[in-house]
């Protein structure tokens, strides 16, 4: 009996990592694959029984999973970036919250004949998207900059505010349930978590400030202490500890001067375990055949939810330049994802041990919407942003991460010369002068799950890995080779690469290009750079050729890029050489000597109007 337990739970363990990775490989988001998975291992083939495998610690596991979820989404909301964003975002995660709340409940209120508190409910859950269903999307469809920075940023803010009223809402419809005034236990239930939640974030917040606990111990320590909170919480007032640990969460992530960025990410990876694993759990106890019971009414609250969604962006985006064409794909994407499985199923099994008539329909009316909205979305947002003209043209970007002063360089002279650069790099330094600089940054590992919810990647198409870590810059071209294409992920080679005499390992391994060619390391250009040497752009011309500007230059001159006629960005590298020709620009690192200067002169003269009829001396 133990090993056939032991055989399931590494079942349920195995088909989550293998549906995230199936989700990586099409570009989906994981919870589509999460959801059908569990269907097909549950109900369908049998192999899975949720409720015989874990008894009656079930719900109490969920339970502590959805605490662990919320808590997390939480940490994200950091109030100032909610203005932000711009009005439209603030709208929408507003008014058009309420709007899609209040109308997506009556219409399951007159469509299903559901109690109006499960349709509220119900409202609540099917308000929230979230990021981990928006990006996903986004990077597949890659519409205009406008439109993904409003749909990112919905997503992102949206989820730890939409969970706060879909609990809020839930415990409002509990305490109408308990022996008393409805207001009062409400008002009880709120208090307590509220409470807990303020207090318990505060004492958190004053144990890593004074360092009370050692470094390895924070995630350990964090991750009992909210378990501890919502146990609490629910001690002294039951249903409160979601919400107090959603709060806990909120107040923790706007509090100045705290460093939670090592908490934050320990909790994304036990988030995602928890995903991998509850999602398959619960979509395993739905039988699929009540999604079909729902019959044309699901047809119909889908199309009114689509209605909803356009009325809300209508609000949204009144007074504002964006067109039709923009609204429209605006109003398309809204998939609805992990904050709705998550919680409906939990409030399912809680209403309907109470005996609230119509608490069986809201999870499959959920999974419905879930599934549905993430396949349908996910198919033809692209075709659909194609059709309507508002997909962002090639990426120009560059994402350049590490590098430290030789990568900031390469920045700014790609900035200066239109290309957008982007700066990554967990040195907190090196990110403060990139933003001295006037360039946009991403501060931490780019192959964290932190990475794949806040790095914003609109506009970039190509990533210098340029990290002293030879390792990290092949798991970051490995990571992005996917998303921006084999040929566009670029590798900057170590020194320690070329004294262990293994002169192409990464690059053989994972097919990336060498940066700046097969014998430039980063040491080479660091000790240029000590040294005085300096980033130049020089235009070519038909009586000045490549042949003599390389002339010119001398042999210790490191070729980075090359800009052609047409403005588009060529990458000097061990593969697939190329000659620039006239009317090309190139950009090099340049020893700074005495000929430098007499080239820097002839360069002033060669803007795009003045030839340069000699050759640099």
């Amino acid at each position: 009996m133990t090993e056939h337990i032991g055989a399931q739970l590494a079942l349920i363990l195995a088909l989550g990592v293998g549906s995230q990775w199936l989700a990586w490989r099409m570009k989906l988001p994981a919870i589509l694959f999460l959801l059908l998975t569990g269907i097909a291992v549950g109900p369908v083939l049998g192999l899975i029984n949720p409720d015989t495998l874990m008894g009656d610690l079930l719900f109490p596991g969920v339970s502590l999973g959805v605490a662990i979820i919320l808590f997390e989404g939480a940490l994200t909301l950091k109030m100032p970036e909610i203005s932000g964003h711009g009005k439209v975002v603030t709208r929408l995660i507003s008014a058009g919250a309420i709007i899609t709340w209040l109308l997506a409940g009556a219409t399951a209120h007159y469509l299903f004949d559901l109690s109006w508190e499960i349709s509220l409910l119900f409202g609540g859950l099917v308000s929230v998207t979230g990021p981990t269903v928006i990006v996903p999307i986004l990077r597949t469809v890659k519409p205009r900059a406008s439109i993904a920075g409003i749909l990112r940023w919905e997503g992102i803010l949206i989820d730890p505010i939409g969970a706060l009223l879909v609990v809020l809402v839930f415990e409002y419809v509990i305490s109408g349930r308990q022996q008393g005034h409805t207001l009062f236990i409400f008002g009880e239930v709120v208090a307590v978590g509220v409470a807990l939640g303020v207090a318990g974030a505060y004492a958190m917040a004053a144990v890593l400030r004074r360092h009370l606990l050692p470094e390895y111990l924070h995630n350990v320590g964090a991750l009992a202490w909210v378990l501890g909170i919502y146990a609490c919480s629910n001690v002294i007032a039951e249903e409160s500890g979601l919400l107090a640990v959603t709060l806990m969460g909120m107040i923790l992530a706007n509090l100045k001067d705290l460093e939670l960025e090592d908490i934050l990410d320990f909790k994304e990876t036990l988030t995602l375990l928890f995903i991998s694993v509850l999602f398959i759990i619960l979509a395993a106890r739905l039988e699929p055949s009540q999604i079909i019971d729902l019959g044309g009414g699901a047809v119909l609250l889908l199309i009114a939810l689509v209605a909803i969604r356009a009325l809300s962006v209508a609000v949204a985006t009144w007074g504002t330049k964006l067109n039709w064409r923009e609204r429209a794909l605006i109003v398309w994407i809204a998939p609805r994802g992990i904050v709705a499985a998550a919680i409906s199923a939990l409030f399912a099994a809680k209403l309907s041990d109470l005996g609230i008539p119509g608490a069986e329909q809201l999870v499959p009316l959920t999974f419905m919407v879930i599934i549905v909205t993430v396949l349908v979305q996910s198919l033809t947002a692209r075709p659909l942003a194609l059709a309507l003209g508002v997909c962002d043209p090639e990426a120009r970007g560059v994402m350049i991460f590490g590098g430290q002063q030789v990568g900031l360089a390469i920045g700014k002279a790609l900035h200066e010369q239109g290309f957008p650069a982007l700066m990554a790099d967990t040195n907190w330094e090196q990110i403060s002068a990139a933003r001295m600089a006037g360039l946009p940054t991403y501060y931490g590992n780019v192959v964290s799950e932190h990475a794949d919810r806040h790095l914003d990647l609109i506009g970039i198409g190509r990533l210098f890995a340029m990290s002293r870590r030879p390792a990290l810059n092949a798991l970051a071209a490995l990571r992005y080779r996917r998303e921006l294409g084999a040929g566009r992920v670029y590798n900057l080679r170590m020194p320690e690469e070329q004294a262990s005499g293994e002169k192409k390992t990464f690059a053989q391994r994972y097919r990336t290009p060498s940066l700046f060619g097969d014998t430039v390391t980063f040491g080479q250009l660091a000790s240029k750079m000590s040294k005085g040497a300096a980033i130049k752009v020089t235009r070519l011309t038909d009586s000045y050729s490549f042949e003599d500007y390389k002339a010119g230059q001398g042999a210790t001159a490191v070729l980075l890029v090359a800009i052609d006629d047409r403005n588009n960005l060529k990458v000097f590298t061990d593969l697939k050489p190329f000659t620039p020709k006239a009317g090309w620009m190139v950009m090099a690192l340049v020893d700074k000597t005495e000929k430098t200067e007499k080239i820097e002169k002839t360069e002033k003269l060669v803007d795009g109007t003045v030839a340069n009829d000699t050759p640099a001396a």
